[in-house]
């Protein structure tokens, strides 16, 4: 697969504790470089990254981050500040705790709430698919599919795990063609990268794939 259709799939990340606002201008220069689908940051960023980019680059960031226990109010803020400022993509991340519990209708209604407030922007539900077993994988598919979510996103990077190929095969064999699939955390080559987007992947976040792109193009 070709470097620069890889890169289109790449919500290129920067969520470390220790960023500054020079690292997420760096980022967002990357970014517009490598044409990337759209830039993954701290919403403490989000207002200073849209006065930087204008309307050059999509903007995303992340409410219940990362552990998702979270009141529903408290995620309903987050979106709403985050819109405010100027983000075009919101990544939520569910309460896992209610899914060990099967609250699952309280899973939906809270995504749900979600995507109303996003409207017409695009919502990613993060469920940290190593937390899971094979049956909640699939039922948080079927949830995500319903609540009008725009994509469903394997993990946070910050949990025991990242993404698996597996997974993503999973959630294309359950909802692939009605939900969008984005795999994030561990895709450490351009090889993984492509093996994750022929498996069915829409959405690569990564820290690392603009990284390998530029290396190689310096070779």
């Amino acid at each position: 697969m070709d470097i620069t259709n890889i890169l289109r799939h790449v919500d290129h990340t920067l969520l470390s504790q220790t960023a500054t606002f020079k690292n997420i201008a760096k980022l967002c220069d990357e970014g517009m470089k490598y044409n990337v689908a759209s830039v993954c940051i701290p919403p403490y960023y989000v207002r200073q990254a849209r006065d930087y980019l204008g309307d050059r680059l999509k903007i995303c960031t992340v409410v219940g981050f990362p552990n998702g226990y979270n009141t529903t109010v408290t995620k309903l803020f987050e979106t709403h500040d985050a819109l405010e400022n100027g983000s075009d993509e919101i990544d939520m991340v569910i309460n896992i705790g209610l899914v060990k519990d099967r609250k699952y209708e309280s899973v939906g209604s809270e995504i749900r709430s979600i995507k109303r407030l996003c409207e017409d922007k695009i919502l990613k539900v993060i469920v940290e698919t190593c937390l899971l077993d094979a049956e909640e994988k699939i039922d948080l598919c079927n949830i995500v599919e319903q609540s009008g979510a725009d994509f469903i996103k394997t993990s946070t990077g910050f949990s025991k795990s990242g993404a698996k190929l597996e997974d993503i095969k999973l959630f294309y064999d359950t909802i692939g063609g009605k939900v969008k699939i984005k795999a994030a955390g561990g895709i450490n080559s351009l090889e993984d990268a492509e093996k994750f987007l022929n498996a069915g992947a829409d959405r690569l976040g990564s820290s690392k794939i603009v990284k390998l792109a530029e290396a190689e193009s310096d070779a």
